[in-house]
């Protein structure tokens, strides 16, 4: 099929994926409560790679965004969309937040709280903060939001992207996926291996750029006709066996050559398993199957999952700084309850009343304008 004819074909709704993001935002949740009320022993060593949610997320924007495009859709309309859907939400989070890490007063040592300073929070604003290495920077504002730098920095590059993947196919598709792991992997061995050369400074936009391209690369080869047997119970144990493989090395086998491999190169090997993950999951869909991933209740959490990641972070140091930190103890399970439960309510609304509302304010606004344009140039050309 002919690449043009192939982007101008309706795509399937893949609810599962949507489903499976919830869980990605999930861990991440109970990555950060260990800075408040860690669970023990070897629980806790587990909940630690829950900042691997985030590696899914970028390969599940690649895929999404990609799967998702439509032909003859402006750039400016598809920047203005992106914009809509993130930033709103972010500046509410990023006022939230702002009460929560930072203070006028002396900062006590050894203490989470920062300085106030207006010119930082501006690049949380603007959402450059994480082309600064410096964690008072990195982490600024809101300090889940550096994230956002990097999804911004490929929403700028995705058209661009596009251009060059799409003329491709399905075979071209897959061979850039298999060439933007190998780069990932080549990278992260310099880096760990040669630190003189320097590698590791580079920004962690450009770092974790490989990850949202091999999601787009992956959606494309789907989009274009692969449709590989991958059982998605397979798909879904992938990036499950990483965290457990990176845990067993450290545990059970630290002399181990191999360990440092794998400590070093998680984070690869952890978005090859997100691939596996989301096509297996994709595919599965196409096929007419249907997981427990794209049960109603999950796709709806898969719905607020953006706005729990926003705010999950800032109502548990809320709680750190309100109650102190809590020594590791199966009641903590208590304080995890009790602040999943504010987080959700607290997404709940972050993505019903800004969210959802403003975003659709905003792409109305732009599509009327592209609609007024488009009426312009045709009596113009009449």
């Amino acid at each position: 099929m002919h690449s043009a004819s192939t982007l101008a074909q309706p795509t399937q709704r893949l609810d599962s994926l949507t489903g499976l993001r919830w869980w990605a935002a999930f861990a991440v949740f109970l990555y950060h409560m260990n800075v408040f009320a860690p669970l023990p022993g070897s629980v806790q060593s587990v909940l630690l790679n829950g900042y691997l949610g985030v590696t899914f997320f970028f390969v599940l924007s690649g895929f999404v965004l990609t799967w998702s495009a439509r032909p003859n859709v402006p750039t400016s309309t598809f920047y203005w969309r992106r914009f809509a859907r993130i930033w709103p939400s972010h500046m509410v989070a990023l006022l939230i937040a702002i009460p929560v890490f930072y203070t006028l007063a002396p900062v006590p040592e050894g203490s989470f709280l920062k300085p106030f300073d207006l010119g930082i929070l501006l690049l949380s604003v603007v959402v450059i903060q994480a082309w600064w290495s410096n964690p008072a920077i990195l982490f600024s504002g809101n300090p889940a939001a550096w994230t956002l730098t990097c999804e911004a920095f490929f929403y700028a590059l995705h058209p661009w992207i596009s251009r060059v993947l799409v003329p491709m196919a399905k075979r071209g598709a897959l061979l850039l996926a298999v060439g933007v792991v190998a780069y990932a992997f080549v990278y992260r061995a310099v880096a760990l291996f040669a630190p003189d050369l320097g590698l590791a400074a580079l920004p962690v936009p450009v770092q974790r750029l490989p990850e949202f391209v091999l999601g787009m690369a992956l959606a494309w080869a789907i989009r274009s006709g692969w449709r590989p047997r991958i059982h998605p119970l397979i798909g879904v144990a992938a990036p499950v066996a990483v965290i457990l493989a990176h845990y067993a090395s450290g545990r059970f086998i630290p002399t181990w050559s191999v360990t440092p491999a794998i400590s070093g190169m998680l984070n690869e090997l952890f978005t090859v398993a997100c691939g596996i993950a989301i096509v297996s999951l994709a595919v599965h869909a196409l096929r007419g199957g249907r997981l427990w991933f794209a049960s109603k209740w999950q796709v709806r959490l898969g719905e607020w999952s953006f706005a729990f990641y926003l705010v999950h972070a800032t109502f548990i140091y809320v709680a750190l700084r309100v109650f102190g930190y809590q020594p590791a103890s199966w009641s903590n399970l208590l304080w995890f309850a009790a602040l999943f439960v504010v987080d959700l309510v607290a997404a709940w609304a972050l993505h019903t009343f800004v969210e959802r509302t403003l975003e659709k304010r905003m792409r109305r606004w732009k599509d009327d304008r592209d609609a007024r344009r488009r009426t312009r140039e045709a009596v113009a050309s009449a």
